[in-house]
């Protein structure tokens, strides 16, 4: 494995475990030694993360891993709920075959077999986060823009902003069906809106669909013990 990318990927996870805090100095002689890495290649990864959004420029030069305010993440969940149903209103106006939208019909189901499970356990939140995250790449797809792939691909960066991000803090709550059965019913109807070719209709779907991750953020926030459970809720900085 290159060295820029095992200093990238281990310094990722030290961000969004926590290892590494929010607004702390990432000093790089510590940093290359921790990682058995030169400096060259640990450059190369802060920079990659800055480009993630992950660090930031400190003040002094270097970096430092970057806090989010509540109010940012509900920004970046707006705007990825409308990058999304942009998404869905082109998808929906390409008036794609039918063969083209059975992957999605099928995540549907895989999905409901879920979500009609009596208990969720661990292991089906995990089925869930990569079936749901199939279902968005799906989409995304069939929008055939390269225009939004690389914004949504931005923003998927932040953890917190991502569809599933906040599916693991549901493993002890009691409103886990109802949230997830929504979910799906919301992704079953935009199914649909794709496959009559109704744009407006995807698009509001869409948009709605991603206000899901709003009340979902407002109750880990209501409740910062499920954020442990969220990749990255370290970085949250309550106000």
């Amino acid at each position: 494995m290159r060295q820029s990318l095992k200093a990238l990927l281990t310094l990722r996870n030290w961000i969004l475990d926590g290892t590494l805090s929010a607004g702390e100095r990432l000093w790089e002689p510590t940093l290359a030694t921790r990682l058995m890495v030169s400096r060259t290649p640990l450059r190369e990864a802060l920079v990659r993360l800055e480009h993630e959004g992950l660090v930031e420029a400190a003040e002094r030069g270097g970096y430092a891993v970057r806090g989010f305010s509540p109010d940012y993440l509900k920004q970046t969940i707006e705007i990825r709920g409308t990058l999304e149903g942009l998404a869905a209103r082109q998808a929906a106006e390409a008036r794609h075959p039918a063969s083209r939208l059975a992957p999605l019909h099928r995540l549907v189901e895989h999905i409901d077999t879920i979500v009609s499970q009596a208990q969720l356990d661990e292991e089906a939140l995990n089925r869930y986060v990569t079936l749901n995250g199939e279902f968005h790449q799906h989409l995304l797809a069939l929008a055939e823009s390269m225009a939004l792939s690389e914004a949504l691909e931005r923003i998927g960066n932040l953890p917190f902003a991502s569809p599933s991000a906040f599916v693991m803090s549901y493993a002890h709550s009691a409103s886990a069906h109802r949230i997830l059965f929504i979910a799906n019913d919301q992704h079953r109807c935009l199914v649909d809106a794709l496959a009559a070719g109704e744009g407006a209709r995807a698009e509001q779907i869409a948009r709605e669909h991603a206000r899901i991750a709003q009340r979902n953020l407002d109750s880990a926030l209501a409740h910062p013990a499920g954020l442990d459970a969220v990749s990255g809720g370290a970085l949250i900085r309550q106000p």
